[in-house]
């Protein structure tokens, strides 16, 4: 059953994105989309063995053929060495321009499987199926895809926008506890990026009052939309706004980089990147002391990690490679209030360092 949808319309393209309670309906979008050769369900084995009879049962009803295209799992095996045997496994099964990828898995599986669709004879039609709270709330919204490199995470991508966005609720039921950090990390940038009633609501919950079926996860889920779709639909291929959606990541990618993606979810990296954003923001634009206080009690009451474990000085060296340096300075998203931000703020790397070290201490 349909629970809610929301239409993201930009220039170029529109797109639905909707929430259901599981996979009945998908066949029907599908079905729905015009000279449709094949279907590829692009998903990890692990994802395959917990839902693929039930997802099988509802693509029974469709009128083409479909085969499902298995992807080891983890952020390590989002890499470009990993593309060329899904390319070959496409040929092989002779899939055209006709042929529709399902991306069915987390925010790992929408970039990888994205990124085929975006590439494969210059681009075939693309389906987001997510099954992790991280990628319902914002992988799977803004058409993104990328793969890493040995220097650096999503260094090659591209802007590819899918047909549909399906989210089946129930797939939350069976995420572990660190799946649910990653989405409720983005969550809370959302709130922090918004401000107002959905920043409130945020605050005055417990982690505990997060479920698969809970009104409070399914009010973060829409909202968290509403701000990504908003945003996106302004600027697509982030040449200014939607760099505000960068909130946290300068920091959480590399402390991803640095520990090799093994250490951390990319949730709870970007959970301290949002900590660094917001010292950050003290210091340089106005941010209020009491702000940052009641962003991190939110945070704490979400059990999400606030402090840097990491030493300040590999950080540093890891933001090197990051997309969003320019010259000899790095630029950050910072925030003047909730609600307000800033990007394109450009830091020196010993205010830089300063705070990192300061993190680094209790908060």
């Amino acid at each position: 059953m349909k629970l809610s949808e929301r239409e993201i319309i930009g220039q170029g393209f529109r797109y639905p994105i909707e929430l259901h309670e599981d996979f009945q309906g998908l066949s029907e979008k599908l079905n729905s989309l015009p000279k449709v050769s094949k279907v590829y369900i692009l998903t990890s084995r692990e994802i395959a063995g917990i839902y693929e009879k039930y997802i099988t049962k509802e693509l029974n009803s469709l009128k083409v053929p479909f085969s499902f295209i298995y992807l080891k799992p983890g952020e390590k095996n989002k890499h470009i060495d990993r593309v060329k045997k899904v390319y070959n496994q496409l040929i092989e099964t002779d899939a055209d321009r006709k042929s529709v990828v399902i991306a069915f898995g987390g925010g790992v599986v929408g970039d990888f499987a994205g990124f085929i669709a975006a590439t494969y004879q210059r681009g075939v039609r693309f389906v987001q199926v997510p099954t992790t709270l991280l990628a319902c709330v914002d992988s799977s919204v803004g058409g993104k895809v990328a793969v890493n490199v040995d220097s650096g995470k999503n260094m090659v991508g591209a802007f590819y926008q899918p047909e549909f966005v399906f989210a089946p609720l129930f797939t939350l039921s069976t995420l572990p506890e660190k799946e649910w950090s990653c989405g409720l990390a983005e969550i809370a940038k959302h709130a922090f990026l918004d401000g107002g009633e959905f920043l409130n609501k945020i605050a005055e919950s417990e982690r505990t009052d997060y479920s698969a079926n809970s009104a409070i996860l399914r009010y973060a889920i829409e909202e968290s939309v509403r701000v990504k779709s908003g945003i996106v639909a302004q600027d697509e291929k982030e040449s200014g706004l939607r760099a505000v959606l960068n909130l946290g990541h300068t920091t959480g990618h590399a402390i991803e980089s640095l520990t090799q993606y093994k250490k951390y979810s990319h949730g709870e990296a970007v959970a301290v990147g949002l900590v660094t954003a917001l010292l950050l923001s003290c210091e340089l634009v106005g941010f209020s002391e009491s702000n940052f206080q009641k962003a991190i009690h939110l945070m704490k009451r979400l059990k999400l990690p606030t402090r840097l474990e990491e030493k300040p000085e590999e950080i540093l060296k890891h933001m090197e490679h990051d997309k969003k340096k320019e010259g000899s300075s790095l630029k950050f998203v910072l925030l003047e209030d909730f609600g307000k931000p800033k990007f394109g703020v450009s830091v020196e790397r010993k205010t830089i360092l300063e705070i990192l070290k300061r993190q680094k201490g209790k908060l």
